[in-house]
């Protein structure tokens, strides 16, 4: 399951609905508006393997890595979110679920950078164009 963040704009959720891209947002269909960040993990815990797409780089913290889901920060422009989730999710290393699970990710124009549960280190990954 798809989750943006409320922080993620409105023609970027028109967008993932123009490419048919499923997903569900914090302050719409998932939780109150205005969740504090602390409310956000145990909703992910609640749901079937969600990513959760956010560009609050409160996020990107090694110690947020858990089995059950993934949480993506988007270092990019509000109007370039969905490009890069589309590309992020077309990528080899994080196309399925299961790829995905247990990572916290950063997604700039550079590339994507991982951290992943039971490995140490951030990984580094080229865009596939």
């Amino acid at each position: 399951m798809n989750v943006l963040d409320e922080n993620i704009i409105a023609s970027q959720r028109a967008q993932f609905r123009r490419w048919r891209i499923p997903f569900r947002q914090v302050g719409y269909e998932l939780a109150n508006q205005g969740a504090a960040d602390a409310h956000i993990t145990p909703l992910l815990l609640r749901l079937k393997q969600p990513t959760f797409f956010t560009r609050d780089f409160d996020f990107f913290k090694p110690r947020l890595c858990h089995p059950h889901y993934c949480v993506a920060w988007l270092n990019v422009r509000p109007d370039q979110a969905a490009t890069f989730i589309r590309r992020f999710l077309r990528h080899t290393e994080f196309c399925t679920h299961q790829h995905r699970l247990g990572r916290i990710v950063r997604i700039n124009s550079g590339g994507i950078a991982s951290w992943q549960q039971g490995l140490r280190g951030l990984a580094h990954f080229d865009w596939m164009d």
